[in-house]
């Protein structure tokens, strides 16, 4: 009890970080169960209503405009493209090749600190996001032969989502690393599911899916969904608060892995021995750029996403 009560933020935020691993199974199964629009806007009402609840209504005059603006379009943004890149892809498998996309971010994370810093850092830092890019082509060609000719076939054959997937890794990115400047520390976390919520309701509104059918199996998979996602950033914001920051950013690095095997086991998928190269390479990539520029924390967000 007293190794409890001693880490006890830390471990909120390990909690987080195995719950955030879990939203891209739990999104394909929404998707699959509902559509991929109206699925994922009443998963993240869900949320957002699970969020209110624990930590309350958002109150605007604690937050800069400017992070309320930037940071709300940043945020919805990215949650829609990912949600809809999982939702829409051909099938389970091509689902997690868009997951292992996503999980770009770290590495692209560091890579726009370093631009906008525009400080020298370890020569370390451009191999190791060379492997992590690899890694997305390894997963993404299969037992394939790696070129680019079968990773144009590939995009070819849903290009939007290919294109969602990279475009959230590029907006999260984004997203770190101008909210560490403007958030002056404060998260308006419930705002942005509640608005993320919203933007995809209006977007079922004047899409073409069909109307949204509920069984008990059906809504229990919804409310699970929605309390795990809002659990996980729930969780984090008390992290933050006390925990052990550098084992979590750097536990936060292996979420590829954890999400791949969550997933493989939830949707009963068989993942190629190429596939789990590639997610350990992506995992590999980021953790040495990571490492090699971890002697400045400030310039990266170790907030964490699926």
């Amino acid at each position: 009890m007293d190794f409890i009560s001693k880490n006890k933020y830390t471990l909120y935020g390990v909690a987080a970080i195995l719950l955030w691993s879990c939203l891209v199974a739990l999104l394909r199964d929404i998707s699959e169960l509902f559509s991929p629009i109206g699925g994922a806007a009443a998963m993240y009402s869900v949320s957002a209503i699970f969020l209110i609840l624990v930590m309350g209504v958002p109150k605007f005059s604690g937050f800069s405009k400017r992070y309320l603006v930037v940071g709300t379009l940043l945020f919805v943004s990215y949650e829609i493209c990912l949600a809809l890149s999982i939702g829409m892809a051909n099938s389970r498998h091509q689902a997690m090749e868009m997951a292992v996309i996503n999980y770009l971010w770290p590495t692209l994370t560091i890579l726009l600190s370093i631009i906008i810093g525009r400080k020298k850092v370890s020569y370390w830092v451009y191999p190791s996001m060379i492997i992590a890019f690899l890694g997305v082509a390894w997963c993404i060609t299969g037992d394939q032969e790696m070129s680019v000719d079968t990773l144009v076939t590939n995009f070819a054959d849903n290009p939007a989502t290919y294109l969602m997937a990279l475009a959230a890794a590029f907006i999260w990115a984004i997203y770190c690393v101008v909210t560490q400047k403007i958030s002056n520390g404060k998260n308006a976390i419930t705002l942005f599911f509640t608005v993320t919520a919203m933007s995809l309701w209006a977007q079922y509104g004047f899409s073409n899916e069909a109307p949204l059918t509920f069984s008990i199996s059906s809504s229990m998979t919804l409310l699970l969904a929605g309390v795990v996602v809002g659990s996980g950033y729930a969780l984090w914001n008390q992290a933050i608060i006390g925990g052990n920051l550098m084992l979590l950013g750097t536990l936060s690095y292996f979420t590829p892995v954890f999400s791949t095997i969550i997933s493989a086991l939830y949707l009963s998928i068989t993942l190629s021995t190429s596939f789990w190269q590639g997610v350990v390479l992506v995992t590999l990539g980021s953790l040495i750029c990571y490492f090699v520029t971890r002697d400045k924390p400030q310039k990266y967000n170790v907030e964490v996403t699926t």
